[in-house]
């Protein structure tokens, strides 16, 4: 089973939110600011917060953009995974990404069941691997942003996690470029 071992020192990661939305801002900006407050409360660092329209390729871009920067880790973004015709998040990220994480979609969908039942299956959470930083795609709600960090990322995200997390591996996402 999950655990913290607290032998281990913590590590913060510099994580980057964008959130994809047609009609919001900063100031009202729930899911985004969700995010903000858990990536502090668990002593992480805030590298860049933004808020784009539901355009493939500027936010493709800009996720281009952030990983290509050495000061972002992880990359969160929240808004556009779903079904109608302006959810493009899932198709920038996977524009972007070196290799998918399939199974963080699957247990968001686990996760999510547990709070909204059936309506988990309208989600197209993703997560992927690019230029040596974590991509994460959450829905655009305020729940579903809290549910992602507090079941899945804020676990994996944290250097004590046991048996394994994302952080422990992150030096290694990029070994491949390193070779000769």
């Amino acid at each position: 089973m999950s655990r913290i071992d607290d032998t281990r020192d913590f590590i913060p990661v510099r994580i980057a939110v964008l959130t994809v939305s047609d009609t919001r801002g900063l100031a009202d900006d729930k899911s985004g600011q969700t995010l903000v407050d858990r990536i502090a409360a668990a002593g992480h660092h805030l590298a860049h917060r933004m808020i784009l329209p539901d355009e493939r390729d500027q936010i493709a871009d800009q996720l281009r953009v952030w990983c290509a920067d050495a000061n972002v880790d992880v990359i969160i973004t929240t808004g556009g995974t779903g079904l109608t015709g302006r959810d493009v998040t899932v198709e920038a990220h996977r524009d972007v990404y070196e290799k998918e994480i399939h199974a963080f979609g699957t247990i968001f969908t686990i996760v999510s069941m547990q709070k909204i039942g059936t309506s988990a299956v309208q989600s197209r959470a993703t997560a992927g691997v690019a230029q040596g930083t974590y991509l994460f795609a959450l829905p655009g709600s305020p729940g579903a942003c809290r549910d992602a960090w507090d079941e899945i990322l804020g676990k994996q995200l944290d250097f004590r996690h046991r048996p394994c997390n994302f952080v422990e591996i992150l030096p290694r996402l990029d070994e491949h470029l390193r070779r000769k």
